[in-house]
């Protein structure tokens, strides 16, 4: 069904401002033809920025973008012929699933009998033939985003944009979609840019993420890359590493570190370059492990107590005063004293004094 027509979606530079605030800076990003990426960060961070820019939603304040050799940032929204999915659906109310989903070929005059059958091939593709005569308010959430979909690709676009379109699901819901929206990427063989702040969610879908923070891009990578081997501190605790643990630096031996002294001293693996001084260390709560034996032994006393079934999730306090997040089988209640180990090759190490290196965005 999807023809992208191009092989190369380019960010060059592209920088937004509103007023005296950057909200994008300098985003260089090069996006191949049946990619899904996932523009991943915390509110403010720069990501529906980036999709209003590429949508036309929003003017460049600099830069430019580009498919293949054609510029389109200067051109309007329409000629862009962009799907856009929207966390609100925007779907016309007074309309069936029909009309709304057929909406854009009729604002782009296709004969009717070449807009009836993609229609229905569109709605038959997100599993909404027994609703096609509904209004939305007729609809649950779930089925409204699925027209919000068809809506999007019923016009064969050389790219859809998905700004937080599962959001307001639940939980339930929210994994549902999160598998059709990966079904329908592969079968059209769509090329996909998904807005989130879920790092679950993107870790999921996407074939690559680009993190970032305050308008500036932090890491560009597969999942596996962002998830393993975090860029800098900031990444590291946006992606699960919820330990980070400022403590001076007390050996160096190549990218082996050992950090601490006192009642914790840890072994781990940098990740930039460390200044003499102090230094984070990143432990993510699953790695750490209830046992008096092990590598990186230190004690914490149990503070709160989560109960998740089989689990529990903890929060301790090491002497020290810094709380210490982990996950265990055992059963532990406030007051009590935990031994926790963790290997050292799950500690890495960043500089304590800011977010360290960033890294450059992968073409």
């Amino acid at each position: 069904m999807s023809d992208p027509r191009f092989s190369t979606l380019r960010f060059e530079g592209v920088t937004r401002r509103f007023g005296g605030q950057t909200a994008l800076a300098d985003l260089d990003l090069s996006i191949h033809a049946g990619e899904f990426i996932a523009l991943l960060g915390a509110s403010g961070c720069g990501k529906s920025t980036a999709l209003n820019c590429l949508a036309g939603l929003l003017p460049l304040s600099g830069g430019s973008i580009w498919l293949d050799e054609r510029r389109i940032d200067g051109l309007p929204p329409e000629r862009r012929d962009i799907g856009m999915v929207f966390q609100n659906y925007a779907l016309f109310p007074h309309m069936s699933v029909r009309r709304n989903v057929g909406f854009g070929l009729q604002m782009r005059k296709v004969p009717k009998k070449e807009a009836a059958h993609r229609v229905d091939e569109a709605i038959r593709l997100v599993q909404l033939e027994e609703h096609v005569a509904k209004f939305p308010a007729q609809l649950s959430g779930g089925q409204q985003q699925r027209v919000a979909i068809a809506r999007a690709i019923v016009i064969r676009p050389p790219v859809v944009v998905m700004d937080e379109p599962l959001s307001n699901l639940d939980a339930k819901l929210r994994l549902e979609m999160r598998m059709e929206i990966r079904r329908l990427h592969q079968a059209l063989g769509l090329t996909t840019v998904y807005v989130t702040h879920d790092q679950e969610e993107a870790l999921s879908l996407a074939d690559r993420l680009v993190v970032l923070r305050d308008g500036r891009v932090q890491q560009v990578g597969t999942p596996e890359d962002v998830y393993c081997q975090p860029a800098n501190r900031y990444v590291a605790g946006f992606m699960g590493y919820r330990n980070l643990i400022e403590l001076p630096v007390s050996r160096r031996d190549g990218e082996r570190v050992t950090v601490g002294g006192g009642s914790i001293q840890l072994e781990g693996t940098a990740r930039d370059d460390l200044p003499s001084g102090r230094a984070v260390a990143a432990i993510r709560p699953e790695d750490l492990v209830v046992s008096e034996t092990g590598e990186n032994r230190f004690d914490v006393v149990v503070e709160v107590v989560e109960y998740h079934g089989r689990e529990q999730s903890v929060q301790g306090r090491l002497p020290s005063g810094e709380p210490v997040y982990f996950r265990t089988e055992a059963r532990l209640a406030p007051g009590d004293r935990a031994p926790l180990a963790v290997a050292a090759g799950r500690v890495l190490i960043y500089p304590a004094d800011g977010a360290g290196a960033l890294a450059e965005a992968a073409a």
